[in-house]
């Protein structure tokens, strides 16, 4: 590339962790609370968000390594590229995470855009003569709701989209004001918890609840597909590598930084909301979050909370975009993908064309998809070729690169990427029968296209013996 294409170097330790903790708080855990307390049967639910911090923080040190290894753009692409042969096997790995990216990345984005419609719903309910309006057409309502969850969520994505549309170094300085919108919002709500706590509420366990059954484990895995989901995003400061300032330390430190800070809040914001609604309640209430500031600020407050969560969920979008916008780009320099997505804003130095094409994949399922649906999809998606692939690949090449190769490396090596590989083959499991099969079949069709392209093109395993 000439000297105008490169990526700019622009990320600091601090906008890196604000872009991996904005990304990964999102509409995420304020809408699967519900349905984590409902798996748990109780206050036990907590175990599912430790779960979810745990395996987080176990593979959080393959991508550390990784990252602080290799700073390029698109991430986990480079990584299975070196880690399995730059010209045998890892040609094919690549291009299947690319292929599955093709995928999980707009479903990714989709999946915060429909959430953040899905909780829209409570302001809108709020405006005078709305909640009339629907239950005069309460024939028609859901129909009416689908529509509108689509418009909002469409509208997002393209205001996303034009907020991505400039320089690194400006988007830097706007994740930073999400990151500390997110933190004061989480640290909010933990103050009402902390000042009505009630501690029978979150002590207080139903009969036969530790009793460790084939039930528990179930519930328990059923559960943690959610919490993995909202800690999803602890990796996005690796898709943008080639931005980042100082990587070999900036890298491994964005991603420890951000797991343990959302763990903490996430934990925190579980208790304080069972120390205010019974667990019963908090089970089938979809708007928890809001029903907590309503009963322990009134009901302006819990306006203003719903606001401001809705700022999170776009917060999300706006890091996940970004950072998924990286990695066709980097794709596509590699010869792996279509040379387009390789092209540079001549200006403003970032991927354009990987960016608006990303953009509106996302709004095309937002228009024929619903919210959980996605959610287990993005799981088993990228289960095995990205998490498990990626950990296997962390392992051969410890076997192949030298001690000086690895600016970073995890405490009590290979036993978290180990524990990270049964873990990520378990939460496969969980996300049940229809995610899986859909998942191998989607990794069995880009194994066939890209045989076929390599046949075409006489690339691995087709090229030709001299």
């Amino acid at each position: 590339m000439s000297e105008s294409e490169k990526l700019e170097r622009g990320l600091g330790l601090l906008e890196a962790t604000s872009l991996n903790m904005t990304f990964m708080v999102g509409i995420g855990p304020f809408i699967v609370i519900p349905f984590i307390v409902q798996a748990m049967g109780g206050p036990q639910c907590i175990l599912a968000w430790v779960a979810g911090a745990v395996l987080a923080l176990l593979d959080g040190c393959v991508w550390a390594e990784l990252g602080a290894a290799m700073p390029q753009a698109g991430g986990s692409y480079v990584f299975l590229r070196e880690a399995y042969g730059a010209n045998r096997w890892g040609r094919l790995m690549s291009f299947l995470f690319i292929w599955q990216t093709l995928f999980q990345a707009p479903l990714s984005i989709s999946s915060g855009a429909l959430g953040f419609a899905d909780y829209s719903i409570y302001l809108t309910g709020k405006i005078p003569g709305v909640a009339g309006w629907f239950q005069a057409h309460a024939r028609d309502a859901s129909t009416i709701l689908a529509n509108y969850g689509r418009v909002v969520a469409v509208l997002l994505i393209l205001l996303a989209v034009v907020l991505l549309y400039r320089r690194i170094t400006t988007i830097g300085k706007i994740s930073t004001v999400l990151w500390v919108i997110v933190l004061g919002t989480i640290l909010w709500l933990i103050y009402g918890g902390a000042t009505h706590f009630n501690r029978s509420l979150v002590f207080t366990y139903s009969p036969g609840t530790w009793n460790f059954s084939w039930i528990f484990f179930a519930g328990l895995g059923h559960a943690s597909v959610q919490t993995v989901y909202s800690y999803l995003g602890y990796y996005n400061v690796c898709n943008l590598g080639g931005e980042m300032k100082n990587p070999e330390r900036n890298i491994p430190r964005a991603i420890y930084f951000s797991i343990f800070g959302i763990a903490l809040l996430y934990f925190a914001m579980q208790t304080s909301i069972l120390a205010v609604i019974p667990w019963q309640e908090a089970a089938t209430t979809p708007f928890v979050v809001s029903l907590f500031v309503e009963r322990t600020f009134g009901m302006n407050w819990a306006t203003l909370a719903t606001a401001l969560i809705l700022v999170l969920a776009f917060g999300s979008i706006f890091s996940a975009t970004l950072g998924y916008s990286r990695v066709p780009y980097a794709a596509a320099l590699d010869g792996n993908f279509f040379s387009i997505f390789g092209r540079v804003h001549p200006t403003k130095h970032f991927p354009h064309i990987s960016l608006l094409a990303l953009g509106a994949t996302s709004i095309f399922i937002c228009l024929f998809f619903g919210l959980f649906s996605v959610i287990r999809a993005i799981l088993a998606m990228r289960c095995l070729i990205q998490f498990v692939g990626q950990a296997v690949g962390l392992l051969l090449l410890h076997r192949r690169w030298q001690a000086d190769r690895w600016p970073f490396r995890m405490w009590l090596y290979p036993v978290p990427a180990l524990l990270a590989i049964v873990g990520w083959i378990a939460i496969f499991i969980s996300t049940g029968r229809k995610p899986m099969l859909a998942s191998l079949a989607a990794m069995a069709a880009g194994i066939l296209v890209y045989l076929g392209r390599a046949r075409l093109l006489r690339q691995w395993p087709f090229e030709e013996v001299a």
